[in-house]
């Protein structure tokens, strides 16, 4: 009885010391487990550390973003606004090219024309007379009609004016211009007439009562054919008063040849 009691004592002894040795292992194993645990927390910590930070840097990137896209709608506004002025720019500077080029065009329309008138004014007979009657002082009254001979030349360019004969003789076909004046300061008739060829084409005249002086003037366009003359006649009983004042003047040019 004794002996299975022992066996029995040894046996539980055994289990004993068996379950001891497994709670050693179990014991260890626990250990180990809890320090995975810790360090699975230290790592979910970081990772939550590395987490937040990402999501900071996220927001912070978002910010940022925003703010490009904002600076990059402006940019883009500030660009169409250059394109909008440029277009206006280059709108203008188109019309002033045109503007230029047609006012070119005009100027060298316009020189060509003045180069024109040049030549004609280079072929152009140039006729022009002017000529005042005498420095002796009183004309006339006289008996009869007499051509006045304008002595004192200004200007004859063309040499169409003859004052030994006080005509004037058209050098070419075409239209010209002619005044004379008559002056007086005795109590008479003054006056004076034009004549073309023999025909009497304008005749100007008053009467002086002697009181300070009287004065009258005309002018007159003709068309001319070449040779033909233009005088002036003081008719018979009239008379006219010059001086060295050159108070009576005769003068014509040519307008222009036909």
């Amino acid at each position: 009885m004794c002996s299975v009691l022992e066996t029995k004592m040894s046996s539980s002894e055994k289990e004993v010391e068996e379950l001891k040795r497994e709670n050693v292992v179990l014991e260890a194993k626990m250990i180990l487990s809890e320090k995975e645990v810790q360090e699975l927390k230290i790592d979910t910590a970081v990772l939550e550390n590395r987490m937040s930070s990402s999501e900071k840097e996220v927001e912070e990137f978002q910010r940022v973003n925003t703010a490009l896209e904002a600076r990059m709608s402006s940019s883009e506004k500030e660009v169409e606004e250059v394109k909008r002025v440029n277009a206006d720019l280059l709108a203008r500077v188109t019309a002033s090219e045109k503007k230029s080029t047609a006012f070119e065009s005009r100027m060298s329309s316009s020189e060509k024309e003045v180069d024109e008138l040049q030549r004609e004014n280079a072929d152009r007979p140039q006729v022009a007379f002017s000529a005042g009657l005498t420095n002796a002082g009183a004309v006339g009254p006289l008996e009869t009609d007499t051509t006045l001979k304008f002595s004192k030349v200004f200007t004859n360019i063309g040499q169409a004016y003859n004052p030994t004969t006080g005509f004037f003789t058209a050098p070419v076909r075409g239209v010209y211009y002619f005044r004379v004046n008559a002056w007086e300061t005795r109590s008479t008739w003054t006056g004076v007439e034009l004549f073309h060829n023999d025909k009497m084409k304008m005749k100007i005249y008053d009467y002086h009562d002697g009181t300070g002086y009287i004065s009258t003037s005309n002018a007159m366009v003709l068309q001319l054919e070449k040779g033909d003359v233009v005088y002036i006649v003081l008719p018979s009983s009239h008379g006219v008063y010059d001086d060295s004042s050159n108070r009576i003047i005769f003068s014509g040019f040519l307008l222009f040849p036909q």
